[in-house]
């Protein structure tokens, strides 16, 4: 299945389409680390060579409360409050002795509010998790006690990937909303960018949209679950068969949206994550690193975007580094 589909069955094209990218029982019935078990010490090292310059970039949006996020299913914008400030110091109302001050302050936002990852036991398909796990067993008020994201804690650090799809289909480098970025236009834009952006096992790959950009220009309006540019149902094959460990995009939720069935929400993810075991990452800030890639002509670089270490979350903030 690489370019057609039953719009009115999405149903039996997710179990199609996962019967055939399964990895359940790959790495064994008791993995925790899915696709990011093709990312190993040998990949690591041979990635570090990448960096040529030493410029970094961070590929994080801000994490303030003038984020996108509007309350659908409770998703804020974080609330960022001092708990000691300057003018308590000034004051003298701290408390500390020989005039010795400082500043505290505190966060509350939830995990996936902007740049994150999404872990393993984020999607569920018909009450089953990663690798064949009852949801249930994963998954409880505890938080996710098999697959929580701080086994991968020390995990995403590697060779990244820039596509940068905006540039290669869109108008002045941004791709409409409701675009649906296919297979051969993902080869496409390896092509047009050469060597350095040839994907394989183990890599972290970044697709840009262009999306971010518009909405830094034009306001958010309904960046934060509406209609978006994003990967097609059908290149669930190539996220497969490609082995890469990682994807991430400058879009809130990764695949097309509105999603190409007529009655349906996230399909891709439906797959991705429970069966092929794959880490998602999404509203990612790509447009200062695309410009370098572009005027430098490589695509490859050295890439570490480590989630908070939260016990037991299902998903969690990012702030990714990438050095050329």
């Amino acid at each position: 299945m690489t370019g057609t589909f039953d719009r009115t069955d999405p149903e039996g094209a997710i179990a199609a389409m996962a019967e055939r990218c399964s990895n359940w029982g790959r790495w064994g019935a008791d993995d925790v680390r899915g696709t990011l078990n093709f990312l190993d010490e040998a990949k690591r090292r041979d990635a570090a060579g990448l960096v040529r310059r030493g410029v970094a970039f961070s590929l994080s949006q801000p994490f303030d409360m003038h984020g996108p996020q509007k309350g659908w299913r409770r998703r804020t914008n974080p609330v960022h409050t001092m708990l000691d400030t300057g003018t308590d110091a000034a004051a003298g109302v701290q408390g500390f002795p020989h005039g010795i001050g400082g500043a505290d302050d505190v966060i509350s936002m939830p995990l996936q509010c902007s740049t994150q990852w999404d872990g393993l036991g984020h999607i569920f398909d018909h009450g089953i998790a990663w690798n064949g796990r009852p949801a249930g067993e994963v998954v409880t008020s505890q938080g996710d006690q098999v697959t929580g994201i701080e086994t991968v804690a020390d995990a995403i650090a590697g060779r990244g990937v820039l596509l940068d799809v905006g540039r290669a289909f869109g108008d002045e480098g941004e791709l409409p909303d409701g675009f649906a970025i296919t297979e051969e236009q993902l080869t496409a834009t390896i092509r047009r960018q050469g060597e350095t952006s040839r994907v394989g096992r183990g890599d972290i790959v970044l697709v840009r949209t262009g999306q971010l950009t518009r909405a830094r220009r034009e306001g958010w309006g309904d960046y934060a679950g509406g209609p978006a540019p994003g990967l097609s149902f059908t290149t669930a094959g190539w996220l497969h068969r490609s082995e890469i460990t990682a994807i991430a995009t400058d879009t809130w939720g990764f695949e097309v949206r509105p999603n190409e069935f007529d009655d349906a929400f996230q399909p891709l993810h439906q797959v991705a994550i429970p069966h092929i075991g794959l880490f998602i990452g999404e509203m990612w800030d790509l447009d200062a690193l695309a410009t370098s890639c572009s005027a430098d002509g490589s695509y490859e670089f050295w890439l570490t975007a480590a989630p908070l270490r939260v016990t037991g979350a299902v998903g969690a903030p990012v702030n990714p580094i990438a050095v050329t």
